[in-house]
């Protein structure tokens, strides 16, 4: 019986194969970045959410009803960023995939640029899909975040000479 041995790739040949990688490297580096801020926008719609959770126990009437709409809409921010958090890492995933291939390919002497390609087009696919979701999120939250009209154009003065004359000062 007899063994045959796998050749092992010279220095060079593994150099080519690193500076093949780089590319899908950066590219999860980007992915990082990405997760970074889909995070953070993240954590602030948790902690409005936190915060109006609390004030729809205790409000009533229009501003009951106003503050239920808005947490509807953070629920659904949450969602929508927790989306594209979900494709960016499976695009990431993807990528290392890639990487991990390229080197397999190498070591084993393998023909895997068909699937390696495939699986870079997918992994291209999924991060567009999660860029996607993140401008629909990003469009939910320009659209309901403005100053209310009773507070823009809210004038102190006239309460005040409003509570002088109920008092009959």
């Amino acid at each position: 019986m007899a063994m045959t041995m796998i050749s092992l790739p010279q220095v060079s040949q593994v150099a080519a194969t690193i500076q093949l990688a780089v590319a899908p490297v950066f590219m999860l580096a980007g992915l990082g970045a990405f997760l970074n801020v889909c995070a953070g926008r993240l954590a602030r719609v948790i902690d409005r959410a936190r915060k109006v959770e609390q004030s729809v126990l205790v409000t009533r009437g229009r501003e009951h009803d106003r503050l239920v709409q808005e947490i509807r809409v953070l629920d659904k921010r949450m969602s929508v960023v927790n989306g594209a958090i979900f494709l960016s890492v499976a695009s990431g995933c993807a990528i290392c995939l890639v990487v991990m291939l390229l080197f397999a390919a190498e070591l084993f002497n393998a023909h895997l640029g068909t699937a390696i390609a495939l699986i870079f087009i997918f992994a291209m696919l999924l991060q567009t899909a999660a860029f996607a979701t993140f401008i629909q999120e990003i469009r939910l939250a320009a659209r309901t975040i403005h100053i209310r009209n009773e507070v823009l154009f809210h004038q102190a003065e006239e309460e005040e000479n409003d509570g002088e004359a109920s008092t009959g000062a």
